[in-house]
């Protein structure tokens, strides 16, 4: 295992461990930017009190999701459902983002998973500020990259999420959803307007790949 990548996780876990709290959880989300697919908003609880010697090892490449590639992803996704107290997922398909907005949703999966990741002493939000009705939370600017329980969380829901679109790619084939899992690129724009929308895109978003060229 590469020492670089080893040492990204213990920098998250010190992270974390320097809050002074036995329980921290993190919430993260991914699928904002897509135009298809759902949001899936992801909350992890981590004990720091049991989470020593061979039971903190599977965390040792953590690090925020954007920044392993797949395969890696997978791994960790599976090493965290083995280290965590607790995980929780909320998914909000595109229907309900249409209806309810995305930020909206986001802020209401974030409260929500927080919610679920009690009792947490310390509760950790990637970057935003979830309001009165959420559990005593703190924002922490690019915290995936920061505290291993908000690069847990961006784990479990960026694998949640690639393995709905995956599925979602024999449902409505043609669309590539198998490769760019739902983000704006040139071919999906271009199979778009072509094909038109299907089923699981977002019409809420009024992007340039809806318009004919």
């Amino acid at each position: 295992m590469p020492r670089k990548r080893r040492a990204t996780g213990q920098k998250l876990l010190r992270h974390d461990r320097a809050l002074g709290a036995r329980l921290v959880a993190g919430a993260d989300e991914a699928g904002r930017g897509p135009l298809a697919g759902p949001l899936v908003v992801a909350g992890v609880l981590l004990d720091y009190e049991h989470l020593r010697d061979h039971r903190v090892r599977p965390l040792a490449l953590l690090n925020d999701s954007k920044q392993v590639d797949a395969a890696t992803r997978e791994e960790l996704y599976h090493a965290v459902l083995s280290c965590a107290e607790r995980v929780s997922v909320r998914v909000f398909p595109p229907g309900v983002i249409d209806r309810e907005g995305l930020h909206r949703c986001n802020l209401q999966g974030l409260r929500d998973v927080l919610s679920a990741c009690r009792p947490a002493d310390v509760s950790l939000v990637d970057g935003f500020k979830l309001g009165p009705s959420a559990p005593p939370h703190r924002a922490l600017i690019d915290g995936d990259t920061k505290s291993a329980a908000i690069a847990a969380a961006s784990i479990v829901a960026k694998v949640t999420r690639d393995r709905y679109m995956r599925a979602a790619d024999a449902v409505y084939p043609g669309y590539g959803f198998a490769s760019h899992v739902g983000y704006i690129t040139a071919a999906h724009t271009e199979v778009v307007r072509e094909r038109g929308p299907c089923e699981i895109h977002r019409r809420s978003w009024r992007a340039r790949a809806y318009l004919t060229a």
